[in-house]
């Protein structure tokens, strides 16, 4: 998966800096399980009394607040809490775009993006089955770079339509209990 929830600029992150500037815990909360909450609560009230010390105090309780939520958030999907990581990491192509859908409510560019990408490789895949695909019987090593590009389309568009279908999405695979 890109880099993002657990960055100084991903999501979760926005969430806990809007959350402290507020005063509501809950704008934070949404990022978490539900079984998390109070660990999330309790960090969040330490850390508004710690930052109003200011300065170095401040920047060390926000930090940590934002470390409890990202470990949090990294639980409820089934992954391990490796830090957090610094702002501007490269997510790829898709996060920003789909992010964008979700501000401007208009999927249209990501579907084209995703469509487009699907289709190049599904063809690329496809052309190296059927050039591999005649190949002397008596040739062995011929005929296992054709069952190689073969299962590499086939099995390949058969996990792209699980996905599509929800059998291999984000919450099926990393068990999302939000």
């Amino acid at each position: 998966m890109p880099p993002h929830c657990d960055t100084r600029d991903g999501p979760v992150v926005k969430a806990c800096r809007k959350a402290l500037e507020t005063g509501n815990i809950n704008l934070a909360l949404i990022w978490i399980p539900t079984e998390s909450e109070p660990e999330l609560k309790a960090a969040f009230e330490r850390t508004r009394r710690v930052r109003d010390a200011g300065g170095d105090a401040q920047t060390l309780a926000d930090d940590w607040f934002f470390e409890t939520a990202i470990r949090l958030h990294r639980a409820g999907e089934g992954a391990p809490y490796t830090g957090i990581k610094p702002a501007g990491l490269d997510e790829g192509p898709v996060v920003p775009k789909a992010e964008q859908a979700i501000e401007t409510e208009d999927p249209t560019e990501v579907i084209q993006f995703i469509c487009h990408t699907i289709e190049d490789d599904l063809r690329h895949r496809f052309d190296k089955a059927i050039q591999t695909r005649k190949y002397n019987p008596n040739n062995v090593k011929a005929g296992r770079a054709y069952v190689q590009a073969y299962l590499n389309f086939v099995v390949y568009a058969h996990h792209l339509y699980l996905n599509v279908k929800g059998h291999g999405g984000h919450e099926s695979q990393v068990g999302h209990r939000h």
